[in-house]
């Protein structure tokens, strides 16, 4: 299981992640909202440990190492950071993405054959920017579950490319589901599919209230000082 709780981090100016804390198994997949990109990305960094937190823990299976939650995890398409870059074709794509999996588990790995097995043949002389949103996630993902150690998803804002959750959700709840394959799937959005009743969070859901008399200058009210902890639904 992934566990956050108050996991913050600080930037120049503003933080760049509010305080937020969150749970998700394997075999589920977890929505979390959010109205900034920038805010959406450091919670995805930091939870496939790219980033160092400034506050709170977060921890996979018990663990609260950074190392054994960045092997377990795959940080997918996250904008700035590991988004395919546009002039690269999709068979450059996938023989860099190839290339980045320990050899010991790469094994014969190379693109044309995997592009084969894996059904993207269709797609691989286009560049980039040119895939669907569906098949582009799709492609991502395959990439990402290459390497059998990957059982932690984060997906950086999929809906920043459509306005159809359709081309995304299916596919993410697929992942989360596979028997053969539990994986524990996060992703960051921008808001909720008014369809979901998924497990969901909030960025900044464990951010303290102000009180009112503070507010106004005066001094806390202890009563009014409980912090919003919103509680990650099931």
């Amino acid at each position: 299981m992934l566990s956050a709780q108050r996991l913050s981090a600080h930037g120049r100016r503003d933080p760049l992640l509010p305080a937020t804390s969150l749970h998700v198994r394997r075999g589920e997949l977890l929505l979390v909202t959010g109205g900034r990109q920038d805010h959406r990305t450091a919670l995805a960094l930091l939870l496939s440990g790219r980033m160092k937190p400034s506050g709170g823990l977060v921890s996979w299976d018990g663990s609260e190492r950074l190392k054994a939650r960045r092997l377990a995890s795959a940080l997918v398409d996250s904008p700035g950071v590991n988004e395919p870059e546009q002039h690269l074709s999709v068979r450059d794509l996938v023989t860099e993405d190839l290339a980045l999996i320990p050899r010991r588990y790469r094994g014969a790995l190379v693109s044309g054959p995997w592009l084969k097995v894996n059904s993207f043949e269709d797609i691989a002389d286009l560049w980039t920017e040119q895939v669907d949103p569906a098949r582009r996630l799709e492609l991502l993902t395959a990439l990402a579950l290459a390497n059998p150690h990957t059982d932690l998803l984060v997906v950086d804002s999929p809906d920043r490319h459509t306005a159809v959750a359709a081309d995304w959700l299916p596919r993410l709840q697929r992942l989360a589901s596979d028997a053969g394959r539990p994986l524990a799937v996060v992703a960051t959005v921008g808001a909720l599919p008014p369809s979901w009743d998924g497990p969901a969070a909030a960025i900044g859901n464990a951010v303290p209230l102000e009180s009112p008399k503070r507010a106004e200058g005066g001094v806390p009210d202890a009563a009014n000082t409980t912090e919003l902890e919103t509680e990650v639904a099931t």
